[in-house]
């Protein structure tokens, strides 16, 4: 999930809650939604692959 800040710049959060903290998971800030884009298809590609 991708989110703009009021500093302009985006940050990655994960999908799913930290149960310790009841908060999404903080995965990268970037200067451009496509910078955060391509971290995200980096997450998910590290997540699945073996």
């Amino acid at each position: 999930m991708i989110r703009k800040l009021a500093s302009g710049e985006y940050r990655l959060y994960s999908k799913k809650k930290d149960p310790k903290t009841g908060r999404r998971r903080n995965l990268g800030t970037f200067n451009t939604r496509a910078a955060a884009e391509k971290h995200e298809r980096a997450v998910q590609y590290f997540k699945r692959h073996k």
